[in-house]
């Protein structure tokens, strides 16, 4: 008979979080697969517990996921953990749990700490539905692409964003979506926890003058939801002409009457640059 799979969800930050049901399946288990073992060591320490650890992240997980397998369906039960919040959510863990869906190994979510449920529920924005688009591509073109394919979305999206690659994001969010509400949700549940509730023009000067630190969940206002009379690409360009006559430039106009009809930036633009000419 084949052992289990347990997704033990570890805290963000704050050790207190882990859950007492966390802690006795990663007492019980007998092995437990880990994003960095040294991390998790901090956490068994913390927890007094002495385990096997095997390591399992994104640039193993064919390997060593095949391996885990191999373990489970000997008979042994397995905690895999990240090094925080909960396994398989924009992370590796969920090709094992594919492989042992496949296999017909049991799995069973010990549920917990997730930094993307934490920021939706502080964030301000409505909660009832979203999207989790988890990071970015780093490619510049490609997250470009990404970000068009969510123009009409109405639901609240989350992001998450490293520092380093904080400023450059947030550009290309304004520059997709206009100036929506955001909340930077930064560092949750660490000494340091901090949530913005701003807009993304606001974000975005604010960054230009201060230092990203941290580790960041970006939550995003959906867009509205279109009128029943959509806007056509003529009435586009009035209004875009319109924001003309009263000093904007042609791209940031173009930009946010996109972003309020959902009309395709590209024609919008060629549109409206036409029509200016014939003017």
């Amino acid at each position: 008979m084949s052992g289990t799979l347990y997704l033990v969800a570890t805290p963000i930050g704050n050790l207190q979080d882990l859950s007492p049901r966390a802690a006795a399946v990663l007492g019980g288990a007998d092995f437990i697969a880990a994003e960095d073992t040294r991390v998790t060591m901090k956490l068994l320490r913390h927890l007094a517990l002495k385990k096997p650890m095997v390591s399992y992240h994104e640039h193993n997980r064919a390997a060593a996921g095949q391996a885990v397998l191999d373990r489970l369906l000997a008979g042994e039960d397995c905690a895999l953990v990240t090094d925080a919040g909960t396994p398989a959510i924009s992370d590796p863990g969920e090709d094992i749990v594919r492989l042992c869906a496949e296999n017909g190994v049991a799995v069973q979510a010990i549920p917990g700490c997730c930094a993307l449920i934490s920021a939706l529920a502080v964030s301000g924005l409505p909660t009832g539905r979203f999207v989790f688009e988890g990071f970015l591509p780093v490619n510049r073109a490609e997250r470009r692409e990404r970000l068009q394919g969510l123009l009409g979305e109405e639901r609240t999206i989350l992001f998450y964003e490293a520092p380093h690659r904080l400023r450059a994001t947030l550009a290309d969010l304004l520059e997709a979506f206009g100036d929506r509400r955001a909340a930077l949700c930064r560092e949750l549940t660490k000494l340091h926890e901090d949530v913005m509730r701003t807009t993304l023009s606001q974000a975005a000067a604010w960054y230009e003058a201060n230092e990203p630190r941290g580790e960041y969940v970006l939550v995003l206002a959906g867009g509205e939801r279109a009128a029943e009379n959509a806007v056509d690409l003529s009435q586009g360009v009035a209004m875009v002409l319109e924001r003309r006559e009263r000093g904007e430039r042609m791209k940031d106009a173009v930009r946010q009457v996109a972003a309020d009809t959902g009309l395709s930036r590209n024609e919008l633009y060629d549109a409206a640059l036409q029509a200016s000419r014939a003017c």
